[in-house]
């Protein structure tokens, strides 16, 4: 195989990048048939070598082509070419390109603005899980940033320490003691957003080949991460109390895994929560087997059902959990600004990899959100933004009353963001991508939700209110019903034509 690869010419003096020329060169060896299906590419540490590039070059090339459906992966065995018809040529009646559920990414969701589906001002958008912007507080923050800029001048935009603005990290200490999270302005850790905190953490305490175990589904961002640092990951089905512990244990025992990444309450994307027991359970788990959790605190405050989840870092007692929370789902999503609660005996390898990642978040915003806490602003906002998504998640719980299919089975969780739909089996949710999207509709299929594509998992989908206006809950998800049931029937006549 390694033959095939020996006269492929990666040019640095090009614009685009090293991974996208990598990229590029494997899918035409695919769409011309030199490299056939079910053949296994070079190991990524001999690819990287053979072509002299850095080995993420070769892991973001093999993820954007898993990503098309051009290959896939076997943990611990590697990546072999997909049994597929070529993606080339596929586009809509218009001449635009269809996006197909293999060429989703992340969980913000590029995709949407990447010109293969076009947004306007028509389009309900379900897919998204983030605020719209009419919402975000933009006067308040104003006057902030210009106090900010008055009392501090210049010094507002110097290096912070790596650690974060400690007036800032002081007051979130502050905040995490009302829901009974034990910390100090030294080991809260600031970041630029959720992901790049998961993504600290892996340069921090992850080798390639070492194994993460995460749920299954889980949070796209998480899953490129691990990937990308050349991690296997090991996920575990998550039901409606939590994952099933003993597939976990199992998992921690024949691996000896380093991490487990979780989101216990209203996870993404099923909404499910963990029960109590499993929360003590696993923390037992991770003590036993000498592994740390990461607790992606994803919106465990959007509680509409007032279940009082107790957070897994407020039970840890053996210091195993890094605790992470973002503000982006409550606040602007464009500031990329969030926190960890770092156990002491990694602190130090955490302070490493935050300062290889960006050396310190903006000064200007920490310094600026640290006044709008301490003003009272943040508490407003937050029971501004609790209402609005309390009424939008009601409003689409009653619409999926009122009009789902038959064959469709939904989860309410009572919280988060999030309604996770189960299809029936077989059901094409590709098809339904295109024909809503062509109809103004978008959401997140659910396979992009997953860290291999096996046949079962293809029949979910994703609806989020967070960026759907409250007028356009009901009519977006009537029409989305009716598309399904026309899907539905469609199939069904096809089943009972006759062969003559």
């Amino acid at each position: 195989m390694l033959e095939i690869f020996r006269t492929m010419l990666l040019d640095k003096t090009l614009a685009a990048p090293l991974y996208l020329q990598l990229y590029e060169a494997v899918k035409n060896l695919i769409d011309e048939g030199t490299l056939v299906a079910h053949s296994r590419l070079p190991s990524i540490r001999g690819l990287a070598a053979l072509l002299n590039v850095n080995q993420i070059t070769v892991v973001s090339a093999f993820k954007r082509l898993e990503h098309e459906g051009y290959v896939y992966s076997k943990p611990g065995s590697g990546t072999y070419i997909s049994n597929t018809l070529s993606l080339k040529g596929m586009t809509d009646s218009g001449g635009g390109n269809i996006i197909l559920d293999e060429l989703y990414q992340q969980d913000d969701l590029p995709f949407l603005t990447s010109g293969q589906v076009t947004l306007n001002e028509n389009t309900i958008n379900f897919a998204s899980a983030t605020p719209t912007s009419d919402l975000f507080p933009i006067d308040n923050f104003k006057v902030v940033l210009n106090d900010i800029l008055d009392r501090d001048k210049g010094n507002a935009f110097s290096y912070q320490d790596i650690r974060g603005f400690l007036p800032l990290r002081e007051c979130i200490s502050q905040m995490m003691q009302k829901g009974n999270i034990k910390s100090n302005s030294e080991n809260i850790q600031i970041i630029s957003g959720a992901q790049q905190g998961i993504d600290i953490i892996s340069k921090a305490l992850l080798n390639q080949g070492d194994y993460v175990i995460t749920e299954s589904p889980t949070y796209t961002g998480a899953i490129a991460v691990f990937k990308s640092r050349g991690a296997e990951i090991c996920d575990v089905e998550i039901n409606k109390d939590g994952p099933d512990l003993n597939v976990l244990e199992y998992n921690l025992k024949k691996y000896n895994c380093k991490l487990i990444y979780t989101i216990p309450s209203f996870q993404n994307p099923t909404g499910h929560s963990y029960s109590n027991l499993k929360r003590r359970e696993l923390l037992k788990l991770a003590e036993r087997y000498n592994a740390y959790v990461i607790e992606d605190d994803y919106v465990s405050d959007l509680d509409f059902d007032n279940r009082g989840f107790v957070s897994l870092k407020s039970e840890d007692k053996s210091n195993r959990v890094i605790f992470i929370k973002s503000f982006s789902k409550i606040f602007m999503p464009g500031l990329r600004l969030g926190f960890m609660i770092v156990p002491s005996d990694i602190h130090g390898n955490i302070l490493e990899a935050k300062h290889t990642s960006d050396i310190s978040t903006s000064g200007l915003i920490q310094r600026a959100f640290d006044l709008y806490i301490r003003t009272g602003f943040w508490d407003k906002h937050f029971s501004f933004m609790y209402d609005i998504y309390r009424e939008r998640y009601f409003k689409t719980v009653e619409a999926l009353d009122s009009c789902i299919c038959d064959g469709v089975t939904y989860f309410k969780p009572g919280g988060g963001l999030n309604i996770w739909l189960d299809m029936p089996y077989g059901f094409p949710v590709g098809s339904l991508f295109k024909l809503s999207s062509s109809n103004d509709i978008v959401f997140a299929p659910g396979r992009i939700f997953y860290s291999n594509n096996l046949p079962q998992r293809l029949n979910n989908i994703r609806l989020s209110f967070a960026s759907a206006y409250t007028e356009q809950i009901r009519p977006g998800i009537e029409k989305l019903c009716s598309i399904i049931s026309s899907l539905q029937q469609r199939q069904d006549s096809h089943r009972n034509m006759p062969i003559l």
